[in-house]
């Protein structure tokens, strides 16, 4: 029993370690970007050694990833509508992007990579125009890709940092303009 105590115990430090190093990573890229991240910069905010930052991340751009794949986890999961109209679908996912990229600005800015969608994102915008399709709500002669191609630059931070203009504009705001702008995709309203 011990022995799974123990484990548990260096589990626990391991995970704060990943932690701790992610977040002093994230505050570093956040004020001054990624070109200027070091990782001696890190460990000293931190709290560990550069080695801990290779042992864990192998690299510069492993812990750039991480931090990258950390922001992209905290956004919001929106998951299909199963027989419900793909409208509210399109309206809650640019809501929930607005949410996203609004908590922390700053780091999605610094980081391109995490302010990408992906591909995961870019199968999702697909199968969201094709429910579009299927249910009759894009306007006549939009194509599946210009659908795709426009839920894709809609829910994208570059599109909603324009918009927000450092929160000039609240994440809602945000989100009920690029509604609108949605509205060139889809067919009127019944």
């Amino acid at each position: 029993m011990s022995g799974r105590h123990d484990l548990g115990k260096r589990q626990a430090g391991v995970d704060r370690t990943r932690t701790a190093v992610l977040t002093a990573a994230r505050e570093l890229v956040a004020a001054g970007g990624d070109s200027t991240l070091s990782v001696g910069a890190v460990a000293r905010r931190a709290g560990v050694s550069r080695l801990t930052i290779y042992n864990r991340f192998g690299s510069r751009s492993g812990l750039l990833r991480a931090v990258a794949g950390e922001a992209q986890r905290r956004r919001p999961a929106i998951e299909p509508y199963r027989g419900s109209d793909p409208r509210t679908e399109l309206r809650d996912r640019l809501a929930a992007a607005c949410t996203t990229w609004a908590a922390d600005p700053a780091l999605f800015r610094a980081l391109p990579a995490a302010a990408s969608t992906g591909e995961p994102a870019a199968l999702k915008d697909r199968a969201l125009a094709e429910r579009l399709a299927a249910g009759d709500q894009l306007r006549p002669g939009c194509s599946l890709k210009e659908a795709e191609d426009v839920i894709g630059a809609l829910t994208s931070f570059g599109v909603f940092d324009r918009l927000h203009q450092d929160g000039r504009r609240s994440p809602s705001a945000v989100a009920e303009i690029l509604m609108r702008l949605a509205s060139a995709i889809l067919s009127p309203a019944p």
